[in-house]
């Protein structure tokens, strides 16, 4: 996994009290673990509505592939 360092701008959360409290005893750095959780939420959102939007054409190719097999699949070695 690549990770890059973007620019950060400060916001307010609100968080669970007892949580937050429990996170600052143990040393967890929460800008952080906020920041990479959200970032992998992210990602997973995008792949899920990459996934709805090209639901057609993968459906479409998957039923191709079935009816007509992998092109060049006869000069297939392995």
């Amino acid at each position: 996994m690549k990770i890059t360092h973007s620019a950060k701008r400060a916001t307010n959360l609100s968080l669970s009290v007892d949580v937050l409290k429990q996170a600052k005893q143990l040393g967890i750095n929460i800008s952080q673990v906020c920041d990479a959780h959200l970032r992998e939420i992210v990602r997973l959102e995008q792949a899920r509505r990459w996934r709805n939007e090209h639901a057609g054409f993968i459906n479409a190719y998957n039923e191709t592939i079935e009816n007509e097999g992998l092109p060049l699949d006869e000069w297939r070695s392995f």
